[in-house]
Order: C-alpha cells, then sequence, then structure tokens
C-alpha cells in the first residue's frame, strides 16, 4: 500500500532507554552517514548472560505460557516511534552494507537510495509486513510503527502485495524477482522467507490485545482480508526452518533494540521458540 511523500520536518530524538550502558545514537538526516558506519562496523554480540537475562522468565517454558511470557518480555519498557521517524530509522536498519547511502528493499532485494523515500514510482516507503487492514491498526505508535516488521520496499511492488497473505505460488512479481502472488497471497524470495515468517511470529506476540489494539494471531488461512489474522502458519513455519536467521538479520534486531524500541524479535534469538509456540 502506497506511502504518502514524507515530510521535510527531522524526526525528534528518542528516549534514552532507562539503565543502559550504552549512550543511544542521535539520528538526525545530516548524521545519518556516521551512524550507519558505526552499525556495518560494529561486532555482532554473541550469547551472553545479558541474554539469559533478558529472557529469564520465559526460559523452560514451552506453548501458551511460554508465549505468555515473550508478550510480557517483548511489551515492557518499549519506545514507540512516529510514523515519520520510521523514515530515518529505516535509513539505518535496513541499510546496504556494499553502497554506504543505500537500502535494501525487502521482496526487490534491490540497493536504493536511502534518501529516494516517498510515495512515487521509482521509491522505496514503508512496507507493513503486518498489513495494517489484519487489525486495522493504521499508522499511529504501536503495531503502524514498529520496526520489527516494517521494511523499505519499492513504491509499486508494496501495492502490488497489499494486504495478502503469504502463502506460495501463483505469477511473478514484476519488479521483484523471485517473488510471486495470485488474488490472495504472496510468496517473497528464498533470501527473505525466514526473516517474513519471524517478523510475523513477533507481531503474534507482540499484540495480543490487551494494550488497545487488536489481538493479532496467525492462522492457517490465505485470503484472511480485514481481519486481525494472518496466514499460511504451516507455509510460514518451513520459511522458518529453511531461512534460519543470518548476520544481517541479528544484527537489525541489536539495533532496533539498542537504538530505538527497547525490544528484541525472540525468534532471532531463540528460533526453537517457533516450535514451542506453534
Amino acid at each position: 500500500m502506497s506511502d504518502p511523500a514524507p515530510t521535510s520536518t527531522a524526526p525528534a530524538p528518542l528516549p534514552a532507554r532507562a539503565g543502559a550502558i550504552r549512550f543511544r545514537r542521535v539520528l538526525l538526516p545530516g548524521a545519518v552517514a556516521t551512524a550507519l558506519a558505526a552499525v556495518l562496523l560494529a561486532p555482532l554480540p554473541q550469547a551472553t548472560a545479558a541474554d539469559d537475562a533478558y529472557y529469564r522468565d520465559a526460559q523452560g517454558k514451552t506453548g501458551a505460557p511460554l508465549k505468555q511470557a515473550l508478550h510480557a518480555i517483548i511489551s515492557e519498557d518499549t519506545t514507540q516511534l512516529t510514523y515519520s521517524q520510521v523514515w530515518e530509522a529505516l535509513k539505518v536498519t535496513d541499510a546496504d552494507p556494499a553502497r554506504p547511502g543505500n537500502v535494501v528493499l525487502l521482496y526487490s532485494g534491490i540497493s536504493r537510495s536511502a534518501s529516494s523515500n516517498g510515495g512515487n514510482t521509482g521509491q522505496w516507503n514503508r512496507e507493513h509486513v503486518w498489513p495494517q487492514s489484519h487489525g486495522g491498526f493504521g499508522t499511529a505508535p504501536g503495531p503502524g510503527t514498529d520496526l520489527h516488521h516494517l521494511r523499505p520496499e519499492d513504491v509499486q511492488v508494496n501495492s502490488a502485495r497489499g494486504n495478502k497473505d503469504f502463502d506460495e505460488g501463483g505469477s511473478p512479481v514484476a519488479n521483484a524477482p523471485g517473488n510471486y502472488t495470485d488474488s490472495d497471497s504472496w510468496e517473497p524470495r528464498d533470501a527473505v522467507k525466514g526473516d517474513v515468517a519471524r517478523m510475523v511470529f513477533y507481531m503474534a506476540v507482540r499484540y495480543e490485545g490487551g494494550d488497545g489494539f487488536a489481538d493479532l494471531e496467525l492462522n492457517d488461512t490465505a485470503g484472511n482480508g480485514s481481519v486481525p489474522y494472518l496466514g499460511r502458519l504451516s507455509v510460514l513455519k518451513e520459511w522458518h526452518e529453511q531461512d534460519p536467521p543470518d548476520a544481517a538479520e541479528k544484527r537489525r534486531n541489536d539495533v532496533i533494540f539498542e537504538d530505538y524500541q527497547n525490544n528484541r524479535n525472540p525468534f532471532i534469538d531463540h528460533p526453537e521458540w517457533v516450535e514451542a509456540i506453534w
């Protein structure tokens, strides 16, 4: 679904996370290049006691108790962005390490100038991997601005995806090699199938209906339409297994946690929890 062109107002600095050891970077448009360099050159953290502490209340649980514990963990003390702030955040979270100043588009897989964002043909806009209409959450702070499922995508490709569920098959998508679509479903390219699955797993755990938003749930249906459900669960689980988290996905999770929202996608950190819940 196409977005309106960005405003010229610079996003306000985000509040610091209480108790954080490191300082947050203030990402003003003129400092994006410096921020990108710091992010892309930073070593990937290894599993440490900090990870154990973050997920302490989820350890040893399965099924509904695990889902409830993870919901509480990733919902506590989070920072919510405005929809305007998302523009600048995506320039960092989805930066192309091979081409500074560019972002990598999710479905298309191409590199495009980070400054070419807007709502016109040839630009990129903000793709909601969990469609806004599957829950009616719009673009207000909350699920509509949650970076864990927002990604840069070509305006026309974003429109072609619309609010379709995820499934396999269909016809090739113009301007997005390796993607397929039919009347009610979308199949992303192989390199991001697991990324897509883990994004929607996160959304189904993060938004449970107790915070003023709809209870987002996964089912095994394509063509859900305008309801707070998204499918197909069985296919998404297969994609999760076929395409495990890579270094770029892990780094993106770290950046969102440390510099923006103060929460993590647990299914990137612990892929085994998908089968434990679903």
